[in-house]
């Protein structure tokens, strides 16, 4: 036969790329890939949860100014039952727990949240003082800082406005500090349970970031 080719009826091995090749042997497998990861069971999620709260101690609430679509509401209890939030203020227009777009959004999640109802976002601000919370209304205004510049250490209440015209000027001039959400693409604002999701993630980012210090909630177990 010409040319350099296999002999007639063999079979030639050619190793993959990668595969390990013993000394007068024939190619062995590549590594085993390690198999992905699974979603967490109930039970596992409910263990990871118990895990986070150990590690929180700081109190959060929320005020909604006059936020008057249902599916808004609904989300931004969801978020709030998940981030333990202790209380919500509604005030203004604020739609109702008990509106049935509500409880579909929410999905149940009201029964983990207690709710106080002010004619007037002034009002709440002022109930939230009352209580101890640091209130921190989110608001794209002048002189606003970053939220992740925000005071959001220890007790803290974030406020947001109406769906169209925001925080009003009086909940603006009763918060302790205003903070924004910063943005790079070229949107004007955030939906806002969006917003409320992404202020009480940071709220509580912050707390579990700091460092731990003796007689902290953790020490104590």
């Amino acid at each position: 036969m010409n040319g350099g080719g296999p002999a007639a009826g063999r079979r030639e091995h050619f190793p993959l790329a990668g595969a390990q090749v013993p000394a007068g042997g024939r190619a062995l497998a590549g590594p085993a890939r390690n198999p992905p990861p699974r979603q967490l069971r109930p039970t596992d999620v409910k263990r990871l949860n118990r895990q986070w709260r150990r590690s929180t101690s700081a109190r959060l609430a929320l005020l909604l100014d006059s936020v008057t679509q249902p599916f808004n509401v609904g989300s931004i209890i969801r978020s709030a039952a998940a981030f333990g939030v202790q209380r919500v203020w509604l005030a203004g227009n604020t739609a109702s727990t008990s509106h049935p777009a509500v409880r579909k959004t929410s999905l149940g999640t009201e029964r983990l949240v207690s709710f106080e109802e002010e004619q007037s976002a002034a009002a709440a601000a002022k109930a939230a003082a009352a209580e101890g919370y640091r209130v921190i209304a989110i608001e794209l205004a002048e002189g606003a800082a970053a939220l992740h510049d925000a005071p959001l250490d220890g007790d803290v209440c974030l406020a947001f406005g109406n769906e169209d015209h925001g925080c009003s000027p009086a909940l603006l001039a009763a918060a302790d500090a205003v903070a924004y959400i910063p943005q790079v693409g070229r949107v004007g604002s955030l939906n806002v349970a969006v917003a409320a999701a992404v202020g009480l993630a940071e709220a509580r980012r912050r707390e579990w970031a700091r460092p731990r210090l003796p007689g902290d909630i953790d020490d104590q177990r």
